[in-house]
Formats: C-alpha cells, sequence, structure tokens
C-alpha cells in the first residue's frame, strides 16, 4: 500500500524525514507499505502542486501532519496541504492526522479552521515530538493491517484461510467426524447435526469463512491452501540419510489422513509378530514399537507443528531408530525436561487439537510423552529421545538392536519377521505378517471392512483396501460373503480354500 506523507512546511521536516526513515527500515511495515515524500522526488517537467494531488491519486493513504504554519496559498486561498487533504476527501482516500502541539492558539487561522474542520469527520491524533509521531503512527498502520486482515494476532489455527470458501470443505468428513466424537468422547451433536452448524460449535469459522483450522481438518484439498501441512514419510535400510531411498512417501490431505497415512506407513515396514490362538480367540500380535507410541509420536508431531513454517513434518524410519521431525518450538511455559513429568496441555493449534480429542486421536492432559516413555519401557525399548534442531521438534525412538532375535513375549508360536510391507498380486510368495494377522482373523468366521483393519491395526481406509484388501481378493485368498454387491453395507470377507491351505503351509513352516 502506498502512503502519502503530507506537508512541506519547513517547521515539520525533521518529523517528515524522521517518518519516512522509520517506514523504511520496519522489516514488517516496509513489507506492506511504500511512501512518497516530496523532498525526495528527482527534478521533473511538472507543476509542483499538480505532482502533489497526482501522488494523491495514486496513494492508498493520506497521512497529513499538521503544524502551526498554514503554507503558501494559491489563487483561490489554499495552501498545498488543504488542496491534498480536500483531494483524499473526495476520492475517498483513507485518512491519518496527526497535529503538531497542543496549543492551537499560535496557529495560522486558516491551519486552525482545517484542523477544526478535519476534527469534524475524522479523528486526529495529537503529538509533541517525532517520537511520539513514528509511535502513533505505527499504532494506526498495524489496525489497518489487521482491518484488512493481512496480519493476524490470534492463534493461526484461529484465522480465516485466505481464498477458501464453505465450497472448499468436505460434507462428508465433518459428519465421519460427528460419528467418531459420538462415539469417542460423547459429543453432543447428533450425528445428523448439517455440517455449517458443527463448523460453528467448533469455532471453525470466522465471519462465516473457513479457517485455517477447518480447512485442515474438513478440506478437500488441505494443500491447496497450506503446501506446507503435507507428511514426509522415508525409510533407509541404514543408519544415516542417503539416496536412494529404498521407500518414500509424501502424504496429502486433513489432518486425520495424515496420521493415519503415516503412521500405517511405519507401521508397515517395523517387524510385526504374530502368535496362535492358544489363549484367545483373537490372533495376538505385537510390533517392534508399540503402535500406540508411534500413533502418539505422528499425531503429535501433525496436530502441535507450527504452519505458518515452510517445512513439513518428516517421518524417517531408519535401521536403528525411528524420528519425528515437526516445524517449531515449544511454548515459553515448558521445557525439554519439563515434557518427561507432569505439565499442562499447551496445543499450539488448540482448534485443530479439539477435535482430534473429540476423536480420540489425543488427550488434552499433557501425558503424551509420559505414556510414550511407559509404552517403550514395558516394550524394552529405551526412552524416547527429544531435542530442538534447527527450528525443528525431533522425536527419536530407538529400536531394539536385533528384530530378528527379540522375543516377542507371545510364546514360542512366533514367525520371523516381515520380508515385504505388503503383498501384491504381482508377489505372492512373500507373506507379510499384517496379511497373516489379517488371514488368520477369518479363519472361523467371516469379518467386516472394519474388523480386518482393526485385526491389522490399519486406520486409514483408502490405504486398507489399496494395499490389502484388493490385492487378497485378487489372488484368491480371500472372498467376499456377498459378492454380487461389492459396496453392500453387510458384506464381509472369509477365507477361500486356497487362502487357508495357505495359513496351514505358513505354519508348517514353523
Amino acid at each position: 500500500m502506498k502512503i502519502f506523507i503530507s506537508s512541506v512546511q519547513k517547521e515539520l521536516a525533521a518529523e517528515r524525514k524522521a517518518l519516512a526513515a522509520y517506514l523504511s527500515g520496519d522489516p514488517m511495515l516496509r513489507r506492506f507499505f511504500e511512501y512518497f515524500l516530496f523532498e525526495e522526488q528527482p527534478a521533473a517537467d511538472q507543476r509542483a502542486d499538480q505532482c502533489y494531488l497526482d501522488q494523491v491519486d495514486r496513494c492508498d493513504i493520506y497521512l497529513g501532519i499538521f503544524g502551526n504554519e498554514y503554507g503558501r496559498e494559491d489563487a483561490e486561498g489554499l495552501s498545498p496541504t488543504h488542496r491534498e487533504f480536500n483531494r483524499a476527501t473526495e476520492k475517498g482516500k483513507s485518512r491519518l492526522i496527526y497535529v503538531k502541539g497542543v496549543d492551537d492558539s499560535v496557529r495560522h487561522p486558516k491551519m486552525k479552521a482545517l484542523i477544526a474542520d478535519v476534527g469534524s469527520s475524522l479523528i486526529r491524533r495529537r503529538v509533541n515530538s517525532a517520537e511520539e509521531l513514528i509511535a502513533a503512527v505505527y499504532a494506526s498502520l498495524v489496525r489497518i493491517l489487521e482491518e484488512r486482515e493481512l496480519i493476524r494476532f490470534g492463534p493461526f489455527d484461529a484465522t480465516f484461510c485466505r481464498n477458501a470458501s464453505l465450497d472448499d470443505l468436505d460434507e462428508d468428513k465433518v459428519t465421519r467426524f460427528l460419528v467418531l466424537a459420538r462415539r469417542g468422547r460423547n459429543f453432543p451433536l447428533p450425528e445428523n447435526t448439517p455440517p455449517h452448524e458443527v463448523l460453528v460449535h467448533l469455532n471453525l469459522l470466522d465471519k462465516d469463512r473457513p479457517t485455517h483450522a477447518a480447512i485442515l481438518l474438513f478440506g478437500k484439498q488441505p494443500q491447496r491452501f497450506l503446501i506446507t501441512s503435507e507428511v514426509k514419510c522415508a525409510h533407509f535400510h541404514g543408519f544415516e540419510v542417503e539416496k536412494p531411498i529404498p521407500s518414500y512417501q509424501v502424504y496429502k490431505g486433513t489432518v486425520f489422513d495424515l496420521v493415519d497415512q503415516a503412521k500405517d506407513f511405519v507401521l508397515s515396514k517395523i517387524d510385526l509378530w504374530v502368535g496362535t490362538r492358544a489363549e484367545s480367540i483373537q490372533v495376538p500380535t505385537k510390533y517392534e514399537i508399540p503402535q500406540e507410541v508411534v500413533a502418539e509420536a505422528i499425531v503429535n508431531a501433525v496436530v502441535h507443528r507450527d504452519y505458518t513454517s515452510n517445512g513439513s513434518v518428516q517421518v524417517m524410519l531408519f535401521k536403528d531408530r525411528l524420528e519425528v521431525w515437526n516445524p517449531g518450538t515449544l511454548p515459553p511455559t515448558l521445557t525439554l525436561e519439563k515434557l518427561r513429568g507432569p505439565h499442562a496441555s499447551v496445543p499450539h493449534n488448540p482448534l485443530i487439537a479439539e477435535p482430534m480429542y473429540l476423536t480420540k486421536y489425543i488427550e488434552r492432559m499433557g501425558t503424551g510423552i509420559r505414556d510414550m516413555i511407559r509404552r517403550c519401557k514395558k516394550a524394552g525399548l529405551a526412552e524416547p529421545e527429544i531435542r530442538i534442531d534447527g527450528g525443528f521438534f525431533v522425536l527419536t525412538i530407538r529400536r531394539k538392536k536385533s528384530e530378528s532375535e527379540t522375543q516377542s513375549g507371545l510364546g514360542q508360536d512366533q514367525v520371523t519377521p516381515q520380508v515385504t510391507p505388503q503383498v501384491t498380486p504381482q508377489d505372492t510368495q512373500q507373506v507379510t505378517p499384517q496379511v497373516r494377522a489379517l488371514l488368520g482373523a477369518i479363519v472361523d468366521v467371516p469379518r467386516s471392512r472394519e474388523e480386518l483393519q482393526e485385526a491389522v491395526g490399519i486406520k486409514d481406509r483408502e490405504h486398507f483396501r489399496k494395499a490389502y484388501l484388493e490385492p487378497l481378493l485378487t489372488v484368491a485368498w480371500i472372498e467376499r460373503t456377498i459378492p454380487d454387491k461389492p459396496t453392500s453395507r453387510l458384506q464381509k470377507y472369509r477365507l477361500t480354500e486356497k487362502g487357508r491351505r495357505l495359513l496351514e503351509q505358513l505354519a508348517g513352516g514353523e
């Protein structure tokens, strides 16, 4: 925005010069404003008074500094300052008027009349020095930036998402949230509540526009507006970041999608031990890193990250450790040491955290790190390591030194760790532990899609369909109970003879 700094009276030369220097030197203001100061203009073949008025026409803000002098009068008895003010008023410009001094008795009569005229139509501010002028102008310009929604003072997730509208929200995702929230925390709104009412209830609208939190939670394409909100996942066979990367995925979607997809990525790469039904009708399974720890590490990174950063959440699995990096630092009230003990929950993005809490993705009691420490110890792992590194919060979970030799605690009925992350129609000779757990879940009774997802610990429906369900149907290891109605709500899946023989072969090879 362009600011026209009025007044050419010699008595105010120091104030104009100081103000111009401040506007050009302040890191924030110079991003948004440029100014016109007549003294800095080069010589030109143009009348001075016409130059003034042309610049007023081009400006966004007229900034008038009025002193004691009135200025040289033209044929109509008006000074340049008076004409500039009239032109700015005529053109509907934003006007900021500052009057130096409080003693009006010493002013030129016409300047006194101009000040009185100004006071009848807008708020003027009196100042006594260049320092007071700068402070007053700064406050006014910041207010303008805030009113025009170019800067924000509230939490990032509570401010509106620029260029987004209600059409950019997915109503089905809002409805799915209602189902999970009612089941998880007894959310009061019924499942048939209109999406707009849900958004209002969750404080996700700003003047009926979606906030950043609304887009991240329920957007059709959140990364269209917040490109770095994606999660990058990489799996390395060694101990350091090296190319080529054996497995690399960039996940996009809502925060719910990001958490589910990133968690599934890690679980598909780490070791899983599968037991038998000797002690339970359910097939016992156990990951080398407890899946609750993996989920907690990822959800904390996605929910509490700094979304104003140009960085993205990174999930990196190495031979000896899992590292989760998220842009941001701790709030002033917390330290790395305090995180390991009892502490209050201080969410970086409270409007994102609340729906994640309601759907039981997170707790809000500040117990996340302590729960991870407890679960890691119970699994025989070292305590998670936390540090701040180059503007990123880094959580490291150490893997066991020799996964293939580690005892699972499930008795003697265990299989070797996974060979490949998933089974595909092109590679039916290698069976992952997740696939074995899925097949084992339907040995005796058909199961629904939801039950099978739970059996292998996969939350993301689309990932489960593409990586597990469709490949197993293709190789005929499982089949639908209602084959002529694939999308029936009563659909279940059962083991085929081919799948049963496979399980017998696997059991015989133990």
